[in-house]
C-alpha cells in the first residue's frame, strides 16, 4: 500500500499590504505566501515579503518545489519572486533544462486600468512602454534587472541561467466567458485546469479585486482532500464555485474599522480613492465566513490579514458566523486537508 500524501498546507506569511509592519505590533507576520505540502513535494501559492526564509523556518527543501502560483501581481504578493529566481539556482541548478520549475500566474493586463474619478491632476503611469507586464515578463524582467549579478555567475562559476531553472508562464484565460480586464473582470464561469501531475490537479477561477485583473483563486485536489485559496477578492461567487465542497478554504480578510481609523477623517483625494480601493477590493470577516457556508468548506482559515498587527480578536469574529471549523493561523503554522487525518 502507497504511503499516505498527509496533505497539508504551512501558512508561510499571512499578512497582506505592500508595507512592512512593525514586529512588535504585527506577532513578526510576514509578507502573503501558502505551502501547498503533498508526500514529498510542496507547491507555493504567491511569494510575499519572507517567502524565502520562511521556507527555510519550515523545514520544506527547496529542491522540492514542484510549481509555483501566483494569484495576482500585487507587490505584496510576489516580492519575493526575484529572490526565488536568483537565491533558488543553488537548490535547483539540476532542473535547469530537462525539469524547470513552473512559475504560472495572470497574463498581462492589456490595458491600464482607469484613473480614480477623484483625480484632480490625471497621472501619468510607470514604464509607459509596457505599463502591464505578465507573468512571464515580469519574472524575465526582475531576471534582467539583476544580470550583472546573474552573468557573474553563469561566466565565472557556471551556474545556469534562472530562465533555465525556471519555466514563468501566463495563464490563458478561457475564451468565449466575455472576460475584460476593465469591464468584466468576473464574468460567471466555470473552474478551469491550469496544472496536473500525479499528486495534485489545480484549477483556477478569476476574483474581483480591482483595479487588478485578472485575478485568481486556486484549488489543489489531492487523492485525499483539497485546499482552496481566495487571492485577494471582494466577496465574489466564483469564489464560491471554485470552492464548493472543499476541505480547507483559505480566504483573505481586512478589517474595515481600520481602514476607517486611516482614512475616515480624512479629506484629501488620495486618502479618499485609498478608501474607496479597500471596500471595493477586500472581503470583512464576516463576509469571509459567508464565503466559506456558501461553498459548504470544511474549515475555513483566514490570512491576508490587513493590518498585519489586528488583535486576534478582530479575526475570531469569523468563527461566529461559520458553522465549520475555523482557524486562525500564525506564520508557520501547519493545517491539515486530507479527509484521512
Amino acid at each position: 500500500m502507497a504511503a499516505p500524501l498527509a496533505p497539508h498546507i504551512v501558512t508561510l506569511g499571512t499578512a497582506g499590504g505592500p508595507r512592512w509592519w512593525a514586529a512588535a505590533d504585527s506577532g513578526e507576520r510576514t509578507g502573503i505566501a501558502t505551502a501547498v505540502v503533498v508526500g514529498e513535494s510542496f507547491y507555493l501559492v504567491d511569494v510575499g515579503q519572507g517567502a524565502g526564509r520562511r521556507i527555510a523556518q519550515a523545514g520544506l527543501d527547496l529542491k522540492d518545489l514542484r510549481a509555483l502560483f501566483i494569484t495576482h501581481l500585487h507587490s505584496d504578493h510576489v516580492y519575493d519572486l526575484a529572490g526565488l529566481g536568483i537565491f533558488g539556482l543553488y537548490a535547483l541548478q539540476d532542473r535547469a533544462g530537462k525539469d524547470p520549475v513552473r512559475i504560472l500566474g495572470p497574463g498581462n493586463r492589456g490595458e491600464l486600468p482607469p484613473v480614480s474619478p477623484r483625480a484632480v491632476v490625471r497621472p501619468e503611469p510607470l514604464a509607459p512602454q509596457s505599463p502591464t507586464p505578465g507573468t512571464r515578463e515580469m519574472f524575465e524582467t526582475l531576471m534582467a534587472a539583476h544580470a550583472t549579478d546573474l552573468n557573474d555567475r553563469i561566466l565565472d562559476s557556471l551556474k545556469p541561467s534562472p530562465l533555465d531553472v525556471f519555466s514563468a508562464e501566463d495563464i490563458e484565460i478561457p475564451a468565449g466567458i466575455g472576460y475584460h480586464p476593465n469591464d468584466n473582470q468576473t464574468p460567471e464561469m466555470d473552474p478551469f485546469e491550469v496544472y496536473r501531475d500525479e499528486l495534485v490537479t489545480v484549477t483556477a477561477i478569476l476574483v474581483e479585486h480591482p483595479p487588478v485583473a485578472p485575478a485568481f483563486a486556486f484549488r489543489f485536489d489531492t487523492a485525499e482532500g483539497s485546499v482552496t485559496i481566495s487571492g485577494d477578492t471582494c466577496y465574489t461567487p466564483n469564489l464560491i464555485t471554485l470552492a464548493q465542497g472543499t476541505d480547507l478554504l483559505l480566504h483573505e480578510a481586512i478589517d474595515f474599522d481600520w481602514v476607517e481609523s486611516l482614512y475616515g477623517d480624512k479629506t484629501d483625494e488620495a486618502s479618499r480613492a485609498g478608501r474607496d480601493h479597500h471596500y471595493k477590493s477586500h472581503t470583512s470577516v464576516r463576509e469571509a465566513a459567508k464565503a466559506a457556508d456558501a461553498a459548504g468548506a470544511a474549515t475555513l482559515a483566514l490570512h491576508h490579514l490587513v493590518p498585519g498587527h489586528a488583535p486576534q480578536a478582530v479575526w475570531a469574529e469569523a468563527a461566529e458566523h461559520f458553522t465549520g471549523s475555523f482557524v486562525l493561523p500564525n506564520d508557520l503554522d501547519v493545517i491539515p486537508f486530507g479527509r484521512q487525518r
